[in-house]
C-alpha cells in the first residue's frame, strides 16, 4: 500500500510570484519603472485636480462673495460627481488605456479654462440674469460637476492600467494609488496659494496646471501603453493632445488682452490703475472728482461722486464730542481722514489698513490725493499697515495706542458685513477689543450695511455692539445708484429700495445724535442736522428685536 505523500510546501516567494504575476509584455520597460511611471502620473494629475477645485472656489468667492457657501457648493458637487464618475469608468476598462488618456485630456481642457470662462461670464452676463450673477453661479456648478465626473474616472482606469503591468492583490494596488493620489493632493494645495496664484494669478495659472495635465496624462498613455493601442486610437490621442495643448497656450498668450476687456466690461473704459496686491485686486477708474472710482476685488468701495455723503456721515456724528486722539480702522483710501482732519481739535490719528498698496496709492495717485485733500501728507496722520483685529489685540504695547487714556473716537470704515472675509471684524470679539482701546466718553462709529436694504444685517451688527458692553444710536444716509451697481454684491438698476448707508454710533454710555461745530474746512457738504435726525429716524423704524450676536465661532451675517 503506498503511503499518502504530503504536499510540497512551496517555496519561499513563490506564493507572493504567483499572487503577483507579471503582465509586462508588450511595455517599453520592466514592471517596476512601470509601475512608478503610473504611480507619478497619478501624483501629477492629482495635484492638478486639486488645483482646479480651488481655483474655483478661490475666484467663485471673489467674484459672488460668501467664499464658505461657495467652497461648500464647489467641494459638495464636485465630491458627488466624482462617484458618478466612477461609476461611468466601470464601461471603460475594457479600453483602459485610451479611456483613461482621452479623459486627461478632456480635464486639462475643461479645467484649464474654466477659470477663463466663470470670469468671461461674470464680466459680460446681462444684469437682469440674477443682478449680472445667474450664467457665473450656473458655470460654477457645470464645472465643478463636469470636472468631478473626470476626476472620478481616473482611479479606476488607473486601476486597470496597474493590473495590466503586474497582477496584484486589490487592496495593495488601490493603497499604492491612493498614496500616490493624496501625497499629488498635498503638493497642489500647497502650490495653488504659495506659487501659482501669486507668481501667474488665477487664469494663467490654471491654463498652465492643464498644460500640465494633458501633458503627464498623454506621455503615460502614448508612451507606455502606446503598444496596447491600434494605430488609429494612438493618432486620436496624439491629434487629441496636441489640440488641447494649443488651445491652453493660445489662451495663456491672450490671457492679458482677455483680462483688459473684462475688466472694462466690468469697470467701463476709463481704468488707470489695476494690480493685484499681497492682499486684493486694485482697480482704480476715472480721472478726479466724481467721476473716479476705486474697486477693491471687484467691489466699490470708493465712488467720487457721492463718497462725501458716505465718509461724512460715517465720521462727523462721531467727532461730536471729545476728539483730540482718533483711530480709524480700515480707510486706506484717506477719505475718512480727511473729515476727522477737518476738525482743528485733533491732535493724532492713527490708521490701521491691511494693504499698504492702497495707502500707496492714496499717496501717490493724483485723482485720489485730490479727493482725500492729501491726508497722508498731514503729520497727525500715522498710517499702520496691520489687520485691524490683530492691531486691537496687540493694542496694550502698540506704539501710540494707549498713552493718554485711549482713543477719544474709533472710526470702523471697514468692507460690508456681508462680505465673509468680513464677518470676524463685525463679531463679538472684535468691538470688545475695540472697546477696549476707547478713554472715558469715547464713542465708536461702524459702518454696518443698508438698514432699508439688509436690516438683518445692520440689526445683528446693533445686536453685537450691545453684546459687547456697549450702547447704540442707529442712523442712515442716503446713496446714489451708482454706488450700488457694481461688483459683486451689486443691486440692480430697478432696485425697488432707495440706496442707503446704515451706521451705528456707540460707547459706553449711548451716544447723542448731532455734529460737531463745523471745522476748518467748513460745515459737511451733504450732511446737517436735520438729515441725521431724519436718518436716525428711518434706520430706527426698520429695527428688528431680539436678534443674537455675531461671534467669531457662530457668524451670524447673512450673505
Amino acid at each position: 500500500m503506498t503511503e499518502p505523500v504530503a504536499p510540497t510546501r512551496p517555496a519561499p516567494g513563490a506564493e507572493r510570484a504567483a499572487r503577483g504575476r507579471e503582465f509586462s509584455g508588450g511595455l517599453p520597460v520592466g514592471p517596476g519603472p512601470a509601475r512608478l511611471l503610473v504611480l507619478a502620473t497619478v501624483f501629477v494629475c492629482a495635484a492638478c485636480g486639486l488645483v482646479y477645485e480651488l481655483e474655483l472656489v478661490a475666484l467663485a468667492s471673489y467674484l459672488m462673495g460668501d467664499s464658505v457657501t461657495q467652497a461648500s457648493v464647489v467641494l459638495s458637487v464636485m465630491v458627488f460627481a466624482m462617484g458618478v464618475g466612477a461609476l461611468l469608468a466601470k464601461r471603460l476598462r475594457c479600453r483602459a488605456a485610451l479611456g483613461f488618456g482621452v479623459v486627461e485630456a478632456i480635464l486639462a481642457l475643461v479645467g484649464g479654462v474654466s477659470a477663463l470662462a466663470l470670469y468671461a461670464s461674470f464680466a459680460w452676463s446681462p444684469e437682469w440674469f440674477a443682478g449680472g450673477l445667474g450664467g457665473a453661479r450656473f458655470l460654477m456648478v457645470g464645472f465643478s460637476l463636469l470636472i468631478g465626473v473626470l476626476i472620478g474616472a481616473e482611479v479606476p482606469l488607473l486601476m486597470e492600467m496597474m493590473q495590466r503591468i503586474r497582477r496584484q492583490d486589490a487592496g495593495g494596488a488601490v493603497a499604492d494609488l491612493f498614496a500616490a493620489d493624496y501625497v499629488g493632493a498635498l503638493v497642489g494645495g500647497l502650490a495653488f496659494p504659495f506659487l501659482l496664484l501669486p507668481l501667474l494669478g488665477q487664469l494663467t495659472g490654471a491654463l498652465l496646471t492643464g498644460a500640465v495635465n494633458a501633458f503627464a496624462g498623454g506621455a503615460l498613455v502614448l508612451g507606455l501603453f502606446g503598444r496596447d493601442l491600434s494605430r488609429r486610437s494612438r493618432r486620436l490621442l496624439v491629434l487629441l493632445n496636441v489640440t488641447v495643448l494649443a488651445l491652453l497656450g493660445t489662451a495663456a498668450a491672450l490671457v492679458g488682452d482677455f483680462e483688459d476687456a473684462a475688466r472694462r466690461a466690468m469697470y467701463g473704459a476709463d481704468i488707470r490703475v489695476a494690480v493685484q496686491s499681497e492682499v486684493q485686486e486694485i482697480v482704480l477708474t476715472g480721472g478726479k472728482g466724481p467721476t473716479l472710482a476705486l474697486y477693491l476685488d471687484g467691489r466699490l468701495r470708493v465712488s467720487g461722486a457721492d463718497e462725501h455723503g458716505y465718509h461724512e456721515a460715517l465720521v462727523h456724528p462721531a467727532m461730536a464730542g471729545p476728539h483730540a486722539r482718533v483711530l480709524i480702522l480700515g480707510g486706506g483710501d484717506g477719505l475718512a481722514a480727511r473729515e476727522v482732519l477737518r476738525h482743528p481739535g485733533v491732535r493724532r490719528v492713527d490708521l490701521v489698513e491691511v494693504d499698504p498698496a492702497v495707502v500707496d496709492l492714496a499717496r501717490r495717485d493724483p485723482g485720489l490725493t485730490t479727493l482725500n485733500d492729501h491726508a497722508y501728507g498731514d503729520p497727525r496722520l500715522h498710517p499702520v499697515t496691520a489687520d485691524a483685529f490683530d492691531w486691537l489685540r496687540s493694542a496694550r504695547t502698540a506704539t501710540g495706542a494707549r498713552p493718554g487714556g485711549g482713543y477719544d473716537v474709533v472710526i470702523a470704515d471697514l468692507p460690508h458685513p456681508g462680505i465673509t472675509s468680513s464677518t470676524k471684524l463685525y463679531s463679538e470679539e472684535f468691538f470688545g477689543l475695540a472697546a477696549r482701546v476707547l478713554g472715558p466718553g469715547g464713542r465708536i462709529a461702524v459702518h454696518s450695511g443698508s438698514p432699508a436694504d439688509r436690516p438683518k444685517t445692520f440689526w445683528t451688527v446693533d445686536a453685537t455692539l450691545r453684546a459687547a458692553g456697549l450702547l447704540t444710536t442707529p442712523y442712515s444716509a442716503s446713496g446714489t445708484d451708482g454706488a450700488f451697481a457694481f461688483g459683486p454684491d451689486r443691486a440692480p438698476r430697478d432696485h425697488p429700495k432707495a440706496p442707503d448707508w446704515g451706521f451705528l454710533l456707540a460707547g459706553r454710555e449711548r451716544p447723542p445724535l448731532t455734529l460737531a461745530p463745523p471745522g476748518d474746512g467748513g460745515p459737511p457738504l451733504t450732511l446737517d442736522r436735520a438729515a441725521l435726525r431724519a436718518g436716525g429716524l428711518a434706520a430706527e423704524a426698520t429695527r428688528l428685536p431680539d436678534l443674537p450676536p455675531s461671534t467669531l465661532s457662530h457668524p451670524r451675517y447673512p450673505h
